[in-house]
């Protein structure tokens, strides 16, 4: 069963008027080590209106024909598997980005289209139907945030046990990411341009000045 948000690929056609519309993800990228964990959690917190534990598991999946693709000097469009663990009933998110804007267009954060599906069952399965091949897996462990239309997360990545395939702890020294960016993907329009969520992502660029470096990523 399928709730879809978008399609599979990068882009929606507009079924009243034919025209096919990219819909975005706004975002900037940090690390930090576990000695600045407390600090770091408080501030996020301090300026959101809301925050969780989480801790999910992650899918990136290739296409059957991505060694060919290579070979032809193409990139292929990974997808990636998500689901959240600490809430049972959630189901699967499908998504997958396609190459970030230049630098000259977005010089402030990372722009690049993004389209998401919400798949109700069997996920992987579904993701093979579409010509997909499990190619690796992460467990990230950590906390998230909402701020206005923003999602801010923070987390460890967890390593998989071969035998059981279930995750291992992160070591202490392990490094914590961050991410910064909408809660969901954006159109870019007259009446909200991206650059609106621009704005909203340096802002916490801002909040966070002196004790995390936010900064622009090329995926």
């Amino acid at each position: 069963m399928l709730a879809t948000q978008n399609t599979a690929a990068s882009r929606l056609a507009q079924p009243a008027d034919n025209k096919v519309v990219t819909l975005y993800e706004v975002a900037l990228f940090g690390e930090f080590f576990s000695k600045d964990l407390r600090a770091i959690r408080e501030r996020f917190g301090l300026h959101s209106e809301s925050a969780q534990a989480t801790h999910c598991r992650e899918i990136l999946l290739e296409p059957l024909d991505a060694a060919q693709q290579r070979d032809a000097g193409a990139d292929p469009i990974m997808l990636r598997a998500r689901k959240e663990l600490l809430e049972p009933d959630s189901g699967w998110a499908l998504y997958c980005f396609s190459k970030p804007e230049p630098t000259k267009l977005y010089s402030d954060a990372t722009v690049r289209p993004w389209a998401t599906v919400q798949v109700i069952g069997d996920a992987l399965s579904f993701a093979s139907a579409m010509g997909y091949v499990r190619r690796s897996q992460i467990f990230k462990r950590g906390y998230s945030f909402r701020r206005g239309p923003l999602l801010i997360q923070m987390f460890q990545q967890e390593q998989i046990d071969p035998k059981t395939q279930k995750p291992i702890p992160a070591h202490a020294d392990t490094l914590w990411e961050v991410e910064v960016k909408n809660a969901q993907p954006a159109r870019n329009t007259q009446e909200r341009p991206l650059t609106s969520l621009i704005q909203e992502v340096l802002k916490v660029q801002e909040l966070m000045k002196g004790l995390l470096d936010l900064r622009r990523q090329d995926l």
